[in-house]
C-alpha cells in the first residue's frame, strides 16, 4: 500500500516511482538533475524546521546560511571549495521561490540551479523527495556538478540531515 500511495504521489510530482527505501537515486536518466527519494522517520514539521532555520540547515547541509521561508527573500549559502570541479568555494546566492508550509520549499541555487524539497506524511515519518535542476548536459563544468553534487545529495547529506533530526528536541 504505501508503494502504490508513493507511485500516485510520485506521478502528480512528475517524478518516477520508486520502491520505499532510506534514500536513493530516483532517476539517473535525466541529465538535468539530480532528484532523491529519502524516508525520515520524523513528523513533516520537524523536517521543515530542519529545510528552514538557518542554524539547523547548517548543522546537515554545512553551509552557513540566512534563510527565511518566504518567497522572495534572497540569501546566501556559504560554500566550501570543491577543486574537483574547479569551484573556489564562496557565497552562493539563492532565493526561496516556493514555499508551503511542510509540504514544499524551492530555492533557486546559484544563477543556473532549483532546489525542491516536498515533504510527504507517510506513517510516524516523512518522505522527503529533493530535485535539483537546471543542470546543462552540454557544458563539461555542469556534467561535473551534476556528478559531485548527485553524489552529496545520495549519500552524505541524507545521513546528515537524519543525524540532525534524531538529536532535535521533538
Amino acid at each position: 500500500m504505501a508503494f502504490a500511495v508513493r507511485a500516485v504521489l510520485a506521478r502528480q510530482a512528475g517524478e518516477p516511482a520508486r520502491p520505499a527505501g532510506r534514500g536513493g537515486l530516483l532517476n539517473d536518466d535525466d541529465p538535468t538533475a539530480v532528484h532523491v527519494d529519502q524516508f525520515l522517520a520524523h513528523p513533516p514539521r520537524k523536517v521543515w524546521r530542519a529545510l528552514t532555520e538557518p542554524h539547523l540547515l547548517e548543522r546537515w547541509l554545512r553551509m552557513p546560511n540566512d534563510i527565511k521561508p518566504v518567497v522572495g527573500h534572497r540569501f546566501e549559502l556559504l560554500a566550501d571549495p570543491v577543486p574537483a570541479a574547479g569551484f573556489a568555494g564562496g557565497p552562493v546566492a539563492c532565493e526561496v521561490l516556493a514555499v508551503e508550509p511542510e509540504r514544499l520549499l524551492g530555492i533557486s541555487w546559484g544563477p543556473e540551479w532549483t532546489v525542491t524539497w516536498r515533504l510527504v506524511p507517510e506513517g510516524d515519518g516523512t518522505r522527503l523527495f529533493l530535485s535539483h535542476e537546471g543542470f546543462d548536459p552540454d557544458d563539461d563544468f555542469q556534467r561535473m556538478s551534476r556528478r559531485i553534487m548527485g553524489g552529496g545529495w545520495r549519500t552524505g547529506v541524507p545521513k546528515a540531515l537524519a543525524r540532525v533530526l534524531d538529536e532535535m528536541p521533538d
